[in-house]
């Protein structure tokens, strides 16, 4: 069948990524157990904060700074001794110890460009023909799935408007490794009405899908078309793993409640992504039906001033920021304690972070621009050290004075939380060429060992 076909063999392939019952994971790691096969369970959840967070006024405060750098909040003390974040985080700031902060992330490039926050390469350096591939891809390349009915990588990044704000793809590793995403408009192409995260949790319309897709599939012969391996893969469709994972109905009212929920259908700013703090619930759920790898995009942080594409005039930085950063505290630091109370917080990493910093002068607009020399990340989970900050800016946040850290190195130490040694691991491209994970053959972070 060839791959422009409407119902495409990867087609069957996508949607099989669903799953049909299975074994169970205790089975599965037993069985490979008993084989001589160890499968990691390590886990990754990137969160993406679209359009460049603004540093300064988050994790970086310089409250001695001349106002027009230093803005309004103010910093507060955390549970770690030395270390203060913006007062607006009062929930992070109770449970420092389990994060760590990195204040001198440097090599950003400077245009909005989410490829670097999923992948780790500069986007201005040449790239092998297909491009680069993006984490989660060369982890599925790597690893496989930790069980038949789930997908080693989802992505729950809402597509965004503005191109440079989407995840990468999975690059010269191919569509076989592009993720699984619960909303992808590309749906239409196989047949299938374009499924929600809100609808694939509906059991029964999710079902009456699928059973439309076989008739279709059947009423073409393509289903004889597969060769027993497709065949399977389809027929894990009726799988209830990913379903029930995304499915919020079936978590504690009290623990939806404690992550807060947001409108989907509400991009911010019209080009970002929504502000929907269940999307970290709906992580930490996939990771525990044991998906490897899960990317989320968060609200837009490109906060300039001005009017916005909405044309609200007071978009001034510091009235978004008393928006957005009280939801942000609540989930992020709802996610973390759930790791950590469900015995995840050993395996699962979590990294939050943008495509750059923002300028230490505010605009005359009451906004702050686009700041390559220095950027953020928060970390949590993963077994890493944690309760410390590893960077140091100036007195104005705008360069990184102390322990700059490179994307590379970020990238270098996810890898090993999942069990990945990336000096001595590599992926091929189409030409066949062996290419490493990260650039600048880069280790992982050792402050964080």
């Amino acid at each position: 069948m060839s791959q422009t076909s409407r119902l495409t063999r990867r087609g069957f392939l996508k949607i099989g990524a669903l799953g049909l019952g299975g074994p169970s994971l205790a089975e599965l790691l037993r069985a490979e157990a008993q084989a001589g096969i160890r499968s990691s369970t390590k886990s990754v959840i990137l969160i993406y904060l679209v359009g460049g967070p603004p540093h300064q006024d988050m994790f970086d405060l310089k409250p001695k700074a001349p106002a027009e750098i230093a803005g309004p909040w103010r910093p507060i003390a955390t549970n770690v001794s030395g270390i203060e974040i913006c007062e607006a985080f009062p929930r992070m700031a109770k449970m420092m110890d389990k994060f760590t902060i990195i204040r001198s992330l440097v090599g950003n490039q400077a245009d909005h460009d989410a490829v670097q926050v999923f992948n780790g390469r500069d986007p201005r350096k040449p790239k092998p023909s297909g491009g680069w591939p993006q984490f989660g891809s060369v982890v599925a390349r790597l690893q496989g799935n930790v069980e038949p009915a789930v997908p080693g990588f989802i992505s729950l990044c809402y597509p965004c408007t503005h191109p440079p704000y989407n995840e990468p793809g999975p690059g010269f590793l191919g569509a076989a490794l592009a993720p699984f995403r619960p909303a992808n408009p590309g749906r239409k192409d196989l047949g299938v009405r374009e499924i929600s995260v809100e609808r694939l949790a509906d059991r029964k319309t999710l079902l009456k899908d699928m059973d439309n897709v076989r008739r279709f599939a059947d009423a073409r012969g393509s289903m004889h078309a597969l060769d027993a391996f497709n065949e399977q893969a389809f027929a894990l469709l009726t799988s209830s793993k990913v379903a029930k994972a995304l499915d919020l109905s079936k978590e504690d009212p009290r623990v939806v409640d404690r992550y807060g929920t947001g409108d989907p259908t509400k991009f911010m700013d019209s080009n970002g992504a929504p502000r929907v703090p269940q999307s970290l619930l709906m992580a930490r759920r996939l990771i525990e039906a044991g998906v490897r790898v899960v990317t989320l995009n968060y609200s837009k942080w490109d906060w300039h001033g001005g009017r916005n594409t909405e044309g609200r005039a007071d978009n001034s930085i510091f009235v978004r920021e008393a928006e957005d950063f009280p939801i942000f505290d609540n989930c992020v630091s709802a996610l973390v304690e759930d790791l950590h109370l469900r015995g995840l917080a050993d395996d699962c990493t979590v990294v939050v972070m943008g495509e750059f910093g923002r300028t230490p002068k505010i605009s005359a607009q009451v906004g702050r621009d686009h700041w390559p020399q220095v950027n953020l990340a928060l970390l949590a989970g993963g077994g890493m050290k944690a309760g410390q900050v590893i960077g140091a800016t100036d007195r104005i946040a705008g360069e990184a004075v102390s322990r700059p850290v490179t994307f590379a190195e970020l990238y270098a130490t996810l890898y090993k939380n999942l069990g990945i040694n990336v000096a001595d691991t590599w992926v091929h491209d189409l030409e066949g060429r062996p290419q490493t994970l990260v650039e600048h053959n880069a280790q992982p972070i050792a402050e964080l060992l």
